[in-house]
């Protein structure tokens, strides 16, 4: 098989693309890169070499001797490689910009902050309690999600931007799933509860969900 998603589970990012690559209805191999077991797989020789960064998601298509880290890189490539199933970006210049701009909003400003490396950070260095890193994580999803709810106003239809599903919503599921793994009330939050409860439905969300992955714990 060419295409290959080298990932973790429970990795939001890996989740993005994992939503992605079944929307586009594309066949892949899932290649399971454990962060926590033995230090860290990623930390090993092979990978470093495939991504130096040491992060996941790492995108691998043989057959067109591509190798993409980065979800929203591996995002718009697939959409522009495979326009003819759920375009995930729209037409109009205007639309596709407030579109980045919501996705943005979570792949950039929220889920970053609180990723694993940065809460074992706060545990190894500042000697944060398992709560502590939490309530981190749960203080700034919700700072996120108090903007987010508001933009989501004017542009949420079905889903975060009409009726059609976009970059907005992969980015979206996987950061509720984060919620609520830290303990975030969606009742505040009605919008985005809905437009992920909507998400949910369809099968390509829910074949990308992590406990549908080989590699749940």
């Amino acid at each position: 098989m060419s295409i290959q998603l080298h990932g973790y589970w429970r990795s939001s990012a890996s989740y993005r693309v994992r939503i992605a690559l079944h929307l586009k209805q594309l066949d892949f191999e899932y290649i399971p890169v454990h962060l926590v077991k033995d230090g860290g797989e990623q930390k090993s020789e092979f990978y470093q070499k495939l991504n130096p960064s040491m992060l996941v998601p790492t995108f691998v298509d043989d057959d067109e001797d591509i190798v993409l880290n980065q979800s929203l890189a591996i995002l718009e490539y697939l959409d522009e490689k495979y326009p003819q199933t759920s375009r995930l970006l729209p037409q109009h210049t205007l639309d596709r910009a407030r579109v980045r701009a919501l996705a943005q909003d979570i792949a950039c400003d929220v889920q970053p902050i609180a990723n694993l490396r940065v809460l074992a950070k706060l545990k190894e260095e500042f000697e944060a309690t398992d709560e502590q890193t939490k309530q981190w994580s749960r203080d700034w999803i919700m700072k996120g999600f108090d903007a987010l709810e508001k933009r989501l106003k004017t542009r949420a239809g079905k889903y975060c931007y009409g009726y059609e599903i976009t970059l907005a919503d992969v980015c979206l599921v996987p950061q509720v799933y984060n919620a609520l793994r830290f303990g975030l009330d969606l009742n505040s939050f009605p919008i985005i509860k809905k437009v992920w409860e909507n998400c949910n439905e369809l099968d390509a969300f829910k074949r990308a969900a992590p406990e549908m992955q080989v590699d749940a714990q």
